[in-house]
Formats: C-alpha cells, structure tokens, sequence
C-alpha cells in the first residue's frame, strides 16, 4: 500500500510516503535560496509522493527565528517558484506549510542558540492570544486585539494565493506544536475573554476563519491539509476527543487531511516516544471525524509504514529524520517491500 496512488482533489500522489515540513533556518528574510532547492528537490529525486516546505512564516512576526522561511511579501514568489519546478519535474507534488510562531517567535537558529531574541539581538516583541510566556526566560508575549487577529488572518490569505502563484498544489495550516493557532486552541496559552476564548467554540474560531480565508485563494482543485496537535498530553488541556471534533468541522470547511501531530505547546511534559508513538492519534481521528489523516512522528522503516496503511490508521505516513538521514527512504522501502518504481533516469544505473 505504501506504494499505492493517492488522490485528493485533483491532485494524485504517486504514493503515499510524504517529506514532513522541518524547519532550515537557512533563509535570509525570508527568501528561498540554493539549500532549499537542493534540500527538497534531492528528497523528490528520492521518490517521495508529496514533499513539503517547512513552516514557512505568514507575517515577519511570524517567524521562529530570522532564519525561518518566508512567504509575506510578493519577492519570496519567485525564489520558491525555482523549488516547485523542479519538485513536480521530479514527480513529487509541491506542498507548503504556511505558520505563525506567536509567542514562540522570536527565538535564535537553534545550533547557534535556542534562547529568545532580544531586539539588540535581532529580535522582536511576540504576539499571542494571551499575555502568557511560553516558558521561563520567554518574552511576555503581546496580546493580540480583534484587529491584530483580523490581520493574522489576512496574512495567511495573502500567503495562500502567493503559494499558488509560486506553484505549490498543496498547502497546509499550521495549527500545532505550540504556535499560533495551537495558542488558540489551548486553554493553557488561550485565557481571553472575548469570542476568541473561553469555550471550545470560541477557541477554534480563529483556525475556522483562516481556513475560510485560505479557501478563498486557494484553488478548489487543490488539496488543504491542517497539522494540529492531536493532544497535549497533559490533563486539562487539549484532547484527542477535542480534535476529532475540530477535525469534522474542519470537514466541513475545505480541509482535505488532518497532519496528526502532538504536544509543544506545554514544557517540560514527559511524553513517551516510542516507534508511531502518534499513529493511534491519526487513527482515531480518522475513524471517528471520517477524513483522511497523515501519520508522522518516530516511523522509520518501510514495514512499520506499510503496517500503518494495512491496519488503516491513516492514509499518508510522513517522515521527518528519516528523511534527513535518507533522502533516498522511498528507493530504499520500495526495494525492501519488492514494488518496482521509476528511479531517476541520471541514477538509474544503480538500481
């Protein structure tokens, strides 16, 4: 099944292996550059069914670190428009995430330092829903008012038609791992009283809108994906139960396929990583919203990603590390499952 065709919308994938969005930060305002057009384009050389961008920042504000990917202003087009060429001439389908950091914004390219900015550093002030830090020696966040949020959401729309102008067939929402969107949906980092927070309701209007608002620009043909955290493991706050909820809304509204990830809006809690530690969250989702999902998180061989297919615990299995380890994971998992797949011509010597 790892090897099967997959549609969603107009769009079919050759499989169902898809490169994870993972962040670079390997950018200069934003700007694609030569690392991530060999980065990605070497990934669907490697037979991959859909590869993503990473988490590529809406607004300035928006960004982990000033390293991260951009798409907020027209000049970031052209750049990535060099990535989606030579992705789809590869055969792989062209897909981004489009994200917002909130409160976790700000912060330093991680193998230089992962502390917060300050401005003399480079930095700047971090929005959110709420005025919580993230965690100890975090910046208090500024809370964002109806009209700051009313912005975010233009931003993602604006960031929806430039992915199409840039040759993207899919897009996808980042609504997980503690930024943003996953501010919102959580009652730990979301403490507003207004339509924005409080009840459940009120807690995903903000995702509701930017999916609406995504929708607008973003052709009908194409697929839309949302990455969310399926728990926060930890009692009190977001649920599983939550997002199958969120997930039949979401239904409703556009989205195509729930990207099931978990937990990194709360620190410091203990989560046991074992191999496809997030394959039951996908699963769960979707049997019980009844739309498609994508599994991710610690699935590294080709056996325990075809076992994800067979038992239907989701429909796409997405790799992150592995990826990073092995460009070349699909070539690899075809030959050990014994599927023939088309190599590229340049390296079909040494099948």
């Amino acid at each position: 099944m790892l090897f099967e065709t997959f549609k969603l919308r107009d769009i079919t994938f050759r499989n169902r292996i898809g490169v994870s969005p993972m962040c670079q930060y390997s950018y200069e305002d934003g700007f694609s550059n030569d690392w991530q057009l060999v980065h990605l384009g070497s990934r669907a050389a490697g037979g991959a069914g859909v590869v993503f961008a990473e988490a590529t920042a809406v607004e300035e504000k928006g960004r982990i670190s000033p390293g991260d990917l951009g798409i907020w202003k027209d000049g970031h087009i052209e750049p990535l428009s060099r990535v989606t060429r030579f992705v789809a001439s590869m055969g792989a389908v062209p897909a981004i995430q489009l994200a917002h950091a909130g409160r976790k914004a700000s912060t330093g390219v991680p193998w230089i330092t992962e502390k917060p900015l300050g401005e003399k550093e480079g930095g700047w002030k971090p929005t959110a829903p709420s005025a919580v830090p993230f965690a100890e020696g975090y910046p208090m966040p500024e809370a964002l008012d109806k009209g700051g949020i009313a912005r975010v959401v233009k931003s993602f729309q604006a960031a929806a038609k430039r992915a199409k102008e840039a040759g993207f067939q899919v897009v996808e929402i980042h609504a997980a791992h503690g930024y943003l969107i996953n501010e919102f949906l959580s009652p730990f980092s979301n403490q507003r009283q207004d339509e924005y927070g409080g009840s459940f309701e009120n807690r995903i209007r903000l995702l509701r809108e930017v999916v609406k608002a995504v929708r607008v620009e973003w052709p009908g043909q194409y697929p839309l994906f949302c990455r969310f955290s399926a728990t926060e493991w930890k009692e009190g706050g977001w649920t599983v139960e939550d997002s199958v909820e969120l997930a039949k809304i979401l239904k409703k509204e556009g989205v195509d396929l729930i990207d099931c990830s978990s937990g990194g809006n709360v620190p410091g809690v203990k989560i046991n990583v074992v191999p496809g530690y997030q394959v039951p969250l996908a699963e769960k989702v979707k049997k019980e919203a009844g739309i498609p999902t994508a599994a991710v998180g610690a699935i590294t061989g080709a056996a325990q990603a075809e076992e994800i297919l067979q038992k239907g615990q989701a429909d796409l299995v997405f790799l992150a590390r592995q990826m990073l380890r092995d460009p070349y994971f699909p070539l690899h998992a075809a030959k050990e499952l014994g599927v023939e797949v088309k190599w590229p011509n340049q390296y079909a010597r040494a099948r």
